[in-house]
């Protein structure tokens, strides 16, 4: 299943976090227009200044999320694994995924938790499939063998 799949895979998950970079930008709007419109405060906030959270976390979550998906569009294009950085932020979409799938749970209900653990699983699976960059997706052998590590000054032989 290695490489007939790992494209697919890869636009699979880059198209769901482009969706759910769109949900995620609509549910904190609409939030924002909420407590905008009904002059809704926490602990004495000020609405507008909680309006103005809303809007910006999914303004954040949604860039954060789309640029995930961008650079798994990328890596499914050219089917080539994504360099370290990139690697260490879908890790960590990942990560997110699974804390709030965990809260989701409870706040929301077991569909919430479903859809996050399948956006996890995606995005586990798609790392998992391209590997690291420095391995040929081909499992070729590498062009030149690796010389054996030198002796240092410090060590010499012992015994016959």
């Amino acid at each position: 299943m290695g490489a007939v799949a790992r494209r697919p895979i890869a636009a699979v998950t880059a198209l769901v976090l482009f969706l759910e970079a769109i949900g995620v930008v609509f549910v904190n709007y609409v939030l924002g227009r909420v407590v905008d419109g009904q002059s809704m405060s926490l602990a004495g906030l000020d609405p507008d200044a909680m309006a103005a959270g809303a809007w910006a976390l999914g303004g954040v979550a949604g860039l954060f999320l789309a640029v995930c998906g961008g650079f798994l569009l990328r890596a499914a294009l050219k089917d080539r694994a994504p360099a370290r950085p990139v690697r260490i932020l879908l890790i960590v979409c990942a990560v997110v995924h699974g804390v709030l799938g965990a809260a989701a749970v409870g706040l929301v209900g077991w569909w919430a938790f479903a859809w996050t653990m399948v956006v996890l699983g995606l995005l586990v699976l798609s790392l998992l499939m391209y590997g690291t960059r420095d391995a040929d997706p081909r499992g070729a052998a590498p062009s030149k063998p690796a010389a054996p590590p030198a002796a240092g000054p410090d060590l010499r032989p012992t015994g016959p």
